[in-house]
């Protein structure tokens, strides 16, 4: 199994935006077969951060549903990300 875990750095006023833009990406990996878990959410107490978290059956499915990242709109309102992955 995969893990990703960690967040995005976002202007806090864009945070909300932030989490919309991630919703079909959210969709389309929940309908992915392999993918076991994925949330992208603001941050309770971090007004800048999104969290994000992924658990994925292998490093082979996680690879075929992710692209370079975030694009476009979404791409251009995240300042900085710090994510890791982790395998079991």
């Amino acid at each position: 199994m995969i893990a990703v875990v960690g967040h995005l750095v976002v202007d806090p006023a864009q945070r909300d935006r932030v989490v919309d833009l991630s919703r079909e990406a959210v969709l389309a990996a929940r309908d992915t077969p392999g993918c076991l878990r994925f949330a992208v959410a603001a941050d309770p107490v971090a007004e800048d951060r999104v969290n994000v978290s992924e658990l994925w059956v292998d490093r082979d499915t996680l690879e075929r549903f992710r692209g370079a990242g975030p694009s476009g709109e979404l791409g251009d309102l995240v300042r900085d990300a710090v994510v890791r992955e982790l395998e079991a």
